[in-house]
Order: structure tokens, then sequence, then C-alpha cells
């Protein structure tokens, strides 16, 4: 049904410093679903989540992208943010002398004034903090650390889980969440998405392995070569992946 598509595009072209990076991208996503884009390196996975999210370095030279009917192209990228996109970084940057307590402070107010909601009373986001450090399993005493200095790799991607968790957001963006983290630390990370994910909401998981699909079960599974979506199946496709290569395909 038209009213459950949450993303649409269409003829997405989209270039960096003059070079075509997306060469005619169509995609549709509805409510409730989560997309696994996979593909070679180069094939322009994270340039379409850059994109999406509004990065001015990239380029739209052609095409159409509608999030909940609107017109995406059209918002800033703080507009997208508080529309209710959020993409999970696949190198999350550090932010010396910055609280993770004040970052994310910052961020929910920011999502809120975006909607017109008031800000969150101290009390009340020292309360959701709490529940959401405790819902991806991250150390209290993280809320006193500098956003991502010295973070291992695991405890980077756990942090933009929890981000996630406390932003709310109807669309999620992982581009290779699963980048750099061991068993363990994936677990933590894909049990968080699949307890964030609800029917209203859908996610589009970048990645170039099997493992982090075996933890979040795509519904529509895509591959992205040279610009181009090139073939769209079920979750059946990633084992297809693993035995045959992109190349075969």
């Amino acid at each position: 049904m038209a009213n459950d598509i949450l993303l649409k595009i269409e003829g997405l072209r989209a270039s960096v410093e003059d070079k075509e990076i997306l060469k005619g991208v169509d995609l549709t996503i509805r409510k409730g679903e989560i997309h696994a884009v996979m593909g070679p390196n180069g094939a322009g996975k994270s340039t379409l989540s850059a994109v999406l999210a509004g990065k001015p370095q990239f380029t739209v030279t052609a095409g159409t992208i509608e999030f909940l009917g609107q017109d995406l192209l059209a918002m800033s990228p703080e507009e997208r943010a508080w529309a209710g996109i959020f993409l999970s970084f696949q190198y999350p940057v550090e932010i010396p002398g910055v609280t993770i307590t004040n970052f994310m402070k910052t961020a929910v107010n920011a999502h809120r004034v975006g909607k017109g909601l008031e800000p969150l009373k101290a009390g009340d986001f020292l309360k959701l903090l709490r529940e959401k450090m405790a819902f991806v399993q991250m150390k209290p005493e993280f809320a006193k650390r500098e956003v991502n200095v010295g973070f291992s790799g695991g405890e980077k991607k756990r942090n933009e889980i929890f981000q996630m968790a406390m932003l709310d957001p109807t669309l999620a963006i992982l581009d290779e969440t699963d980048s750099g983290l061991d068993v363990d630390a994936l677990r933590i990370v894909a049990n968080g998405v699949n307890a964030l994910h609800t029917p209203e909401k859908a996610a589009i998981v970048i990645t170039h392995y099997q493992r982090l699909l075996d933890y979040i079960v795509p519904d529509v599974v895509h591959v992205l070569k040279d610009g181009k979506i090139v073939k769209t199946a079920g979750k059946e496709l990633v084992a297809e992946i693993e035995e045959k290569g992109y190349d075969n395909l």
C-alpha cells in the first residue's frame, strides 16, 4: 500500500568531485522492513547512505527521494534528522572535550525543538539516559567520558546504537556497523538494533558480510554494483553471495 511507503528513491544519480558514484538507483522501503545493501568496495554503498543523510560533499545530479511523502532532497541534514533519519557511521568520530552526556542532551533537545516540543528537563533526560545505556549494556561511567575518545572499535559502535536508542529514529541507516567488531560486540549491537525495530520503523543495513545478517535478518537484500542495484531478493540472496561472490550474480 502506498501509505506504507517510508522511503522511495527513483533514478538517483550522485557525484563527488565530478565523479559519478550512483548511476540510477531505485529503491522502495516500507514501514517495518529491514533492507540489506551489499556489494563490493567502491560500489556506492556508503555514498547512498551519505546522500540520504544529506552530506554536503555529495551532489545529487538526477532523481528523486521521498521520505514519508516529503521531498528529502529539499531538506537540510538537520531537518532530515528531525524528520526521523539516523545514520550510524562506518568510522565514528571522536569529539574531545565533549562528554557523552552533554552531547546527547544537546542532540535530544535539538530534535525535540525541531519537532516543536519543549526540551527535556534535567531529571527526565538523565532518566532516559540511564534507561538507554542499560538497554545497550553500556556501563554508566561511560556517560562521563568524551565522545568516542579512547574507545575501542566495539565501544564506538555500541555508543552509536546508544545514540540511536536515544533519538528513536523512523529510518536507521547502519553503514558497515559490523566493521571491526568481535562476536560479542556484534551480538550486542545487533540485539540493540532488533529491539529498537518496530512495525512503524525501517532500517537499511549496509554490509559486506553475512555474519551481521545472521543476527539482523533482512526482509529484502539488494546488491549494489557500479552505482546501480543489480539484484534484489529475499534473505536467501545472502547465502548466494557467500557461495558465488558478487562477480557471478
